[in-house]
């Protein structure tokens, strides 16, 4: 009889010890996914679409939870110094990879470093649309730029702030083709849209969703987009590329969790993503806001992030201190 009961003495605490450990597989517990930006803009926009895909497929909540500030630094960085365990995401826009280095550009210290993040699965990938009025004299890039040659530093654009979309689609181009713009930043993309429409710049860039309407009302004219090649929505408006010029800037999003986040996880993740791609629910999701979706995996997204960041970084050291 002792023996027995000291058996049971000895097996019920590691069967505590067990059930206190015990966990059930990941995910458990409601989401968090993570927007460094303000509502609105096309994080916001790609964080809804996957989080309400994941929400189906993983049967937890996925909530969406807004921390903008300092150029993305402060969502990035909350993150980035998360518990690593899947339930703190981040949807992350192209500027990621750069806002580092974009910072010390600027004599600020950058609240994160990009190796804290790690990319899971990238969905979506506009260009820039280069705009001017529909007045302007310029009819093609090749016209726009011949002028920025002859008169340095004339030609102004409106943008959202320094090392934005705006800003970094500009300058990506104007450093290929050795030319100088005049930045005037207007603290985002609505009154950067507003001042070329009131005439008070020469140009801008937008994204495709954006861009689009002023172009159907007749207000402005598409020169270029910034992307590899033209796109199946302005398919008469030529790339950088196409018109010459060796630059590209990407404006994507993607998905990133916090390094040394468990294999496990990550798999878990990027099967649900592949899931919801396959099933159509992503594209139609963002066919229907004019957002250009662009899946790749693990593999593929962490190559062509680095890529990418690697030409922003090339360009952002050269320009001169802001």
């Amino acid at each position: 009889m002792f023996k027995k009961l000291l058996a049971v003495a000895l097996i019920l605490p590691a069967l505590f010890v067990s059930n206190v450990y015990a966990e059930d597989p990941y995910p458990n517990r409601p989401i968090t996914l993570i927007v460094p930006n303000p509502p609105g803009g096309s994080s916001d926009a790609n964080a809804r679409i996957l989080a309400d895909a994941l929400t189906k497929i993983l049967k937890q909540p996925v909530v969406v939870n807004f921390k903008p500030g300092v150029g993305g630094q402060i969502g990035n960085a909350f993150v980035a110094n998360a518990k690593p365990d899947g339930y703190t995401l981040l949807m992350g826009l192209s500027s990621i990879m750069v806002s580092p280095d974009a910072e010390r550009a600027q004599g600020k210290p950058s609240l994160y470093e990009v190796n804290q993040l790690t990319p899971i699965a990238m969905i979506s990938n506009d260009p820039m649309v280069m705009l001017v009025k529909t007045d302007a004299p310029w009819k093609n890039l090749n016209d726009l730029m011949k002028a920025a040659k002859e008169k340095p530093n004339a030609l102004t654009y409106s943008s959202s702030g320094n090392f934005g979309p705006i800003h970094l689609s500009v300058e990506m181009l104007a450093h290929a083709a050795g030319a100088k713009f005049l930045q005037v930043p207007f603290g985002g993309g609505g009154p950067s849209m507003l001042a070329l429409l009131g005439g008070q710049v020469d140009m801008t860039t937008a994204i495709p969703s954006v861009a689009i309407p002023q172009i159907e009302s007749g207000k402005v004219r598409p020169i270029a987009v910034s992307g590899p090649k033209r796109i199946k929505l302005l398919p008469n408006v030529p790339s950088y590329r196409e018109s010459g010029f060796d630059a590209e800037y990407n404006i994507w999003n993607g998905l990133f969790v916090p390094t040394g986040t468990p294999p496990a996880v990550i798999d878990t993740l990027n099967k649900a993503i592949k899931e919801a791609v396959q099933s159509g629910q992503i594209e139609t999701a963002m066919n229907q806001r004019g957002m250009i979706f662009d899946y790749r995996d693990t593999n593929d997204f962490k190559k062509f992030a680095q890529e990418d960041g690697d030409r922003m970084v090339k360009v952002i050291k050269a320009m001169p201190k802001q």
